[in-house]
Protein backbone atom coordinates (compact mmCIF):
# COMPACT_ATOMS: atom_id res chain seq x y z
CA UNK A 1 0.00 0.00 0.00
CA UNK A 2 1.31 3.28 -0.81
CA UNK A 3 0.42 6.89 0.93
CA UNK A 4 1.07 10.06 -0.85
CA UNK A 5 1.87 13.15 1.92
CA UNK A 6 0.17 16.11 -0.15
CA UNK A 7 0.87 19.58 1.05
CA UNK A 8 -0.80 21.27 -1.21
CA UNK A 9 -3.32 20.86 -3.78
CA UNK A 10 -1.55 20.43 -7.01
CA UNK A 11 0.39 17.19 -5.43
CA UNK A 12 -2.72 16.47 -4.19
CA UNK A 13 -4.47 16.26 -7.49
CA UNK A 14 -1.41 14.32 -8.94
CA UNK A 15 -1.23 11.90 -6.51
CA UNK A 16 -5.17 11.39 -6.80
CA UNK A 17 -4.49 10.36 -10.43
CA UNK A 18 -1.63 8.36 -9.89
CA UNK A 19 -1.29 5.07 -9.15
CA UNK A 20 -0.77 5.70 -5.36
CA UNK A 21 -3.52 4.25 -2.94
CA UNK A 22 -5.00 7.23 -1.10
CA UNK A 23 -3.16 10.36 -0.14
CA UNK A 24 -2.48 12.11 3.56
CA UNK A 25 -3.93 15.66 2.78
CA UNK A 26 -2.27 18.44 4.99
CA UNK A 27 -0.69 22.08 4.55
CA UNK A 28 2.61 24.05 5.17
CA UNK A 29 5.39 21.38 4.47
CA UNK A 30 7.53 23.01 6.40
CA UNK A 31 6.24 23.09 9.40
CA UNK A 32 6.20 19.01 8.95
CA UNK A 33 1.88 19.50 8.10
CA UNK A 34 -1.13 20.74 9.59
CA UNK A 35 -5.39 20.96 8.98
CA UNK A 36 -5.42 21.62 5.13
CA UNK A 37 -8.53 24.11 3.89
CA UNK A 38 -11.33 22.51 3.84
CA UNK A 39 -12.79 23.83 0.66
CA UNK A 40 -9.96 22.11 -1.33
CA UNK A 41 -10.67 19.24 0.21
CA UNK A 42 -14.50 19.40 -0.35
CA UNK A 43 -13.02 19.98 -3.99
CA UNK A 44 -10.57 16.83 -3.96
CA UNK A 45 -13.77 14.76 -2.61
CA UNK A 46 -15.51 16.13 -5.58
CA UNK A 47 -13.39 15.58 -8.02
CA UNK A 48 -11.89 12.13 -7.01
CA UNK A 49 -12.62 8.48 -6.08
CA UNK A 50 -9.31 8.25 -4.37
CA UNK A 51 -9.35 7.81 -0.44
CA UNK A 52 -8.08 10.72 0.99
CA UNK A 53 -6.72 10.76 4.88
CA UNK A 54 -7.12 14.22 6.60
CA UNK A 55 -4.52 15.44 9.12
CA UNK A 56 -5.58 16.87 12.11
CA UNK A 57 -2.90 19.33 13.28
CA UNK A 58 -3.87 22.96 14.24
CA UNK A 59 -0.03 24.13 14.51
CA UNK A 60 3.58 22.89 13.48
CA UNK A 61 6.20 22.29 16.11
CA UNK A 62 5.58 20.28 19.48
CA UNK A 63 2.68 17.71 19.90
CA UNK A 64 1.55 19.24 22.94
CA UNK A 65 -1.59 21.24 22.46
CA UNK A 66 -3.60 24.10 24.78
CA UNK A 67 -7.35 23.48 25.59
CA UNK A 68 -8.36 25.86 22.99
CA UNK A 69 -6.11 23.87 19.99
CA UNK A 70 -7.76 20.55 21.18
CA UNK A 71 -11.12 22.54 21.07
CA UNK A 72 -10.12 23.19 17.16
CA UNK A 73 -9.25 19.22 16.52
CA UNK A 74 -12.58 18.64 17.52
CA UNK A 75 -13.96 20.79 15.29
CA UNK A 76 -12.05 20.04 12.66
CA UNK A 77 -12.67 16.23 12.90
CA UNK A 78 -16.55 16.78 13.09
CA UNK A 79 -16.35 18.96 9.96
CA UNK A 80 -14.35 17.03 7.36
CA UNK A 81 -16.20 13.97 8.47
CA UNK A 82 -19.19 15.93 7.45
CA UNK A 83 -17.06 16.07 4.15
CA UNK A 84 -16.16 12.70 3.55
CA UNK A 85 -13.03 12.12 5.25
CA UNK A 86 -11.71 8.63 4.65
CA UNK A 87 -9.63 8.75 7.48
CA UNK A 88 -7.85 11.06 9.87
CA UNK A 89 -4.14 11.60 10.84
CA UNK A 90 -3.41 12.95 14.40
CA UNK A 91 -1.37 12.42 17.40
CA UNK A 92 -0.98 14.35 20.50
CA UNK A 93 1.55 13.64 23.41
CA UNK A 94 1.91 14.74 27.42
CA UNK A 95 4.71 17.76 28.00
CA UNK A 96 7.11 14.31 28.59
CA UNK A 97 6.86 13.10 24.98
CA UNK A 98 3.79 10.06 25.90
CA UNK A 99 0.99 9.47 24.12
CA UNK A 100 -2.28 11.72 25.80
CA UNK A 101 -4.45 9.20 26.52
CA UNK A 102 -7.37 10.96 27.53
CA UNK A 103 -6.99 13.37 24.83
CA UNK A 104 -6.59 11.12 22.01
CA UNK A 105 -9.43 8.75 23.37
CA UNK A 106 -11.61 11.50 22.68
CA UNK A 107 -10.70 12.15 19.25
CA UNK A 108 -10.85 8.67 18.21
CA UNK A 109 -14.69 9.20 19.58
CA UNK A 110 -14.97 12.21 17.10
CA UNK A 111 -13.57 9.93 14.45
CA UNK A 112 -16.17 6.96 15.06
CA UNK A 113 -16.15 4.54 12.66
CA UNK A 114 -13.14 6.58 10.22
CA UNK A 115 -10.22 4.93 10.45
CA UNK A 116 -7.28 6.95 12.16
CA UNK A 117 -3.56 6.81 11.99
CA UNK A 118 -1.42 8.11 14.88
CA UNK A 119 1.17 10.43 12.76
CA UNK A 120 5.47 10.37 13.64
CA UNK A 121 4.86 12.20 16.91
CA UNK A 122 5.03 8.47 17.57
CA UNK A 123 8.83 8.77 16.98
CA UNK A 124 9.03 11.38 19.56
CA UNK A 125 8.02 8.75 22.54
CA UNK A 126 10.69 7.46 24.60
CA UNK A 127 10.03 3.87 24.18
CA UNK A 128 8.70 2.84 20.69
CA UNK A 129 7.30 -0.59 21.89
CA UNK A 130 4.87 0.63 24.85
CA UNK A 131 3.78 3.28 22.70
CA UNK A 132 2.46 1.14 20.18
CA UNK A 133 0.99 -0.95 22.71
CA UNK A 134 -0.82 1.68 23.76
CA UNK A 135 -2.05 3.02 20.05
CA UNK A 136 -3.24 -0.17 19.58
CA UNK A 137 -5.29 -0.62 23.07
CA UNK A 138 -6.70 2.98 22.28
CA UNK A 139 -7.88 1.40 18.88
CA UNK A 140 -5.52 3.34 15.96
CA UNK A 141 -5.47 1.62 13.28
CA UNK A 142 -2.28 2.95 12.05
CA UNK A 143 1.03 4.04 13.03
CA UNK A 144 2.72 6.24 10.82
CA UNK A 145 6.70 5.54 12.12
CA UNK A 146 10.41 6.71 10.73
CA UNK A 147 11.00 3.92 13.55
CA UNK A 148 12.17 6.66 16.22
CA UNK A 149 15.04 7.93 13.63
CA UNK A 150 15.07 10.99 11.36
CA UNK A 151 14.83 8.76 8.52
CA UNK A 152 13.10 5.82 7.34
CA UNK A 153 16.65 4.24 6.76
CA UNK A 154 18.21 4.95 9.81
CA UNK A 155 15.29 3.63 11.93
CA UNK A 156 14.54 0.69 9.33
CA UNK A 157 16.08 -2.00 12.48
CA UNK A 158 13.15 -0.52 14.97
CA UNK A 159 10.98 -0.70 11.87
CA UNK A 160 11.82 -4.52 11.42
CA UNK A 161 10.90 -4.95 14.82
CA UNK A 162 7.87 -3.19 15.02
CA UNK A 163 6.61 -5.01 11.97
CA UNK A 164 7.71 -8.28 13.69
CA UNK A 165 5.50 -7.80 16.84
CA UNK A 166 2.93 -5.31 15.88
CA UNK A 167 1.24 -5.71 12.60
CA UNK A 168 -1.09 -8.50 13.13
CA UNK A 169 -2.77 -6.06 15.42
CA UNK A 170 -1.91 -2.43 13.93
CA UNK A 171 -0.39 -1.29 10.48
CA UNK A 172 2.79 0.07 10.15
CA UNK A 173 3.00 2.87 7.86
CA UNK A 174 6.64 3.31 7.40
CA UNK A 175 7.37 6.74 6.48
CA UNK A 176 10.48 9.40 6.37
CA UNK A 177 12.81 9.63 3.44
CA UNK A 178 10.86 7.07 1.39
CA UNK A 179 11.70 7.58 -2.20
CA UNK A 180 11.77 5.01 -5.32
CA UNK A 181 15.50 5.22 -4.23
CA UNK A 182 15.54 3.23 -1.01
CA UNK A 183 12.30 1.38 -1.37
CA UNK A 184 13.22 -2.10 -2.41
CA UNK A 185 16.02 -1.86 0.49
CA UNK A 186 13.57 -0.63 3.11
CA UNK A 187 10.87 -2.87 2.32
CA UNK A 188 13.14 -6.04 1.82
CA UNK A 189 15.40 -4.83 5.49
CA UNK A 190 12.03 -4.56 7.32
CA UNK A 191 9.37 -6.92 5.54
CA UNK A 192 6.67 -3.87 5.23
CA UNK A 193 4.43 -3.97 3.08
CA UNK A 194 2.50 0.08 3.70
CA UNK A 195 4.90 2.63 2.85
CA UNK A 196 4.43 6.96 3.44
CA UNK A 197 6.34 9.45 0.72
CA UNK A 198 5.83 12.84 -0.27
CA UNK A 199 6.99 11.66 -3.78
CA UNK A 200 9.25 15.26 -4.28
CA UNK A 201 12.32 14.74 -6.12
CA UNK A 202 15.29 16.46 -4.93
CA UNK A 203 15.10 20.62 -6.34
CA UNK A 204 11.38 20.18 -7.09
CA UNK A 205 8.29 20.60 -4.76
CA UNK A 206 5.33 19.10 -6.13
CA UNK A 207 4.64 15.74 -5.83
CA UNK A 208 5.84 14.04 -8.82
CA UNK A 209 4.03 11.08 -11.46
CA UNK A 210 7.27 9.01 -12.69
CA UNK A 211 8.21 9.05 -8.97
CA UNK A 212 4.90 7.58 -7.57
CA UNK A 213 5.16 5.23 -10.62
CA UNK A 214 8.94 4.00 -9.78
CA UNK A 215 8.34 3.28 -5.95
CA UNK A 216 4.77 1.27 -6.65
CA UNK A 217 6.98 -0.80 -9.23
CA UNK A 218 9.00 -1.43 -6.60
CA UNK A 219 6.87 -2.47 -3.64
Amino acid sequence: MLEIACFEITSAETALRSVADRIEFCAEQQLGGITPNIEEFRYLKSVYRKPIYVMIRPKGGSFLYSDYEFEVMKRDILDFKNSGADGFVFGILTSGNTIDIEKNKILLEFAGEIPCTFHRAFDRTPDLENSVKTLIDLGFTTVLTSGGKNSAMEGKENLKNLIEKYSDQINILIGGGVRSGNISELKNYTLGKQFHSSAIPDYEIFANDDEIKKIKKNL
